[in-house]
């Protein structure tokens, strides 16, 4: 049950308390819920008492961020981002218990290095910010904080890159666009490609929600044209969430072609002659 569980846990994340006052805030029907799995079949009738003792620590995160200026339009503001934190500590397997996330999300966290280095040597029009989000996989508190400190009307758009270590579904050289038909951010993209081999996708997998399981989540609600690239088969990558995944797991050559792909691919965006169209915030709110 171990990974079902996991996946109600992250749907409730949510409802997480940063501190011990916000805790004692919330009424008490709403602190509390509980899951009780029984090895035998439990009658209708029965009935339970649980008593419940829980301590509140606090631990400090921090987001890392930089930003080039841009050089005409300093206040209108492209963001790069990927997530940093991963899963920590898991269940042992051979010896292993450390999850190091390679993919999810070095990888991306990857990208948003090399992309701040390659526009130092292409400096923009816009400023453009890059951030690795801490908190990712706690509830996105990382990118929660950074959009409840920024204002949105100034932000252009944010390329989220998320897991881009493997081949996609489409094959080499492609990748997807979550949250695609939202904004005219993905034809952009696609549109600056022109002439080469590299195609930019929608999101191929509509049933996983991943527009809302990633940090471009809480900037689209503000109504940022904020969305993820990735390439991971989420539906059949076996190292996910998992302390396999590993250096060893990702395609290099892989990375390195998204990379190029979004940094070709953003130009027109940086450079102000682009703006992608608004998501409308009534879409995301669920």
């Amino acid at each position: 049950m171990a990974g079902y569980i996991s996946n109600i846990a992250a749907s409730f994340s949510e409802r997480s308390y940063d501190t011990k006052s916000e805790l004692e805030a919330v009424p008490p029907a709403e602190k509390q819920i509980i899951l009780v799995f029984g090895k035998e079949p439990v009658a209708d009738t029965a009935s339970w008492s649980i008593h419940l003792r829980r301590e509140v620590t606090s631990q400090h995160f921090a987001n890392v961020a930089g930003m080039i200026k841009g050089s005409t339009k300093p206040d209108e503001f492209v963001i790069f981002s990927g997530h940093y934190d991963h899963l920590g500590i898991l269940p042992s397997e051979a010896g292993d218990s450390i999850a190091n996330g390679a993919d999810d999300d070095a990888s991306g966290t990857t990208a948003v290095i090399m992309l701040s280095k390659y526009f130092k040597k292409h400096p923009p029009q816009r400023s453009v910010i890059f951030v690795a989000f801490t908190a990712e996989e706690s509830g996105g508190h990382g990118s929660r904080y950074f959009s409840e400190h920024q204002d949105p009307d100034k932000v252009v758009a944010m390329f989220n890159i998320e897991m881009i270590g493997k081949e996609s579904k489409f094959g080499k050289n492609s990748a997807f666009i979550t949250g695609y038909e939202r904004s005219s951010f993905g034809p952009i993209l696609q549109r600056n490609l022109k002439g080469s081999s590299f195609t930019f996708h929608p999101d191929p997998y509509p049933e996983q929600n991943l527009f809302y399981r990633s940090d471009n989540a809480t900037l689209a609600r503000q109504g940022v044209p904020a969305h993820t690239i990735s390439t991971t088969q989420i539906d059949k990558d076996h190292f996910y969430h998992t302390v396999r995944d590993e250096l060893s797991t990702l395609d290099i050559k892989n990375i390195t072609d998204i990379i190029k792909a979004i940094a070709i691919s953003a130009g027109t965006i940086v450079n102000g002659t682009d703006t992608p169209t608004r998501i409308e915030k009534a879409l995301l709110k669920k």
